[in-house]
């Protein structure tokens, strides 16, 4: 069984160390960017509920007999964009439309010119670094390496 890496994964002739490094860190940085996208939403999703949660409470506290306090909640709270102009939905639609489209779009544009379409390579040149060849389990190059693994097993021998 060959134990290396798949063709997709390594640097393309004529790319040099820095370039893969370049490329490496952009892509690290667009891990970044993912997260925050993913915390955007889970602000979104959590406004979502509090928005519904505050209707529930103002209702509660106007049948306890504030009536004051809930006409205030409804008037100033309740429905009240947390940005201006904006509700949480509007702010992930203006992300994703914009900054997140085009650090996209350029982290891709890099792998395509610069890497041939290849991605991961400085993290796979990383696991070429590290990993032992000895067989050891879990240290195989690629999931069709793991032996005995029907799902992953190619049939080959070693």
């Amino acid at each position: 069984m060959d134990d290396q890496p798949t063709p997709q994964h390594t640097r393309p002739d004529g790319v040099s160390d820095e370039t893969v490094e370049a490329v490496g860190k952009l892509s690290a940085a667009l891990d970044h960017i993912e997260d925050a996208r993913g915390h955007l939403y889970a602000f979104h999703r959590l406004m979502g509920s509090a928005e519904s949660t505050l209707e529930e409470a103002t209702e509660l506290v106007r049948d306890a007999g504030h009536t004051d306090l809930a006409d205030a909640l409804d008037r100033d709270a309740l429905g009240a964009n947390p940005l201006p102009g904006m509700w949480s939905f509007q702010m992930v639609d203006e992300f994703d439309d914009g900054f997140y489209a085009r650090a996209k779009g350029l982290h891709q544009r890099a792998i395509d010119e610069l890497m041939g379409g290849r991605r991961h390579v400085f993290e796979a040149e990383m696991k070429e670094l590290r990993r032992t060849r000895d067989g050891r389990e879990g240290h195989e190059a690629t999931p069709a390496a793991v032996e005995g693994d029907p799902e992953y097993d190619d049939g080959a021998e070693g």
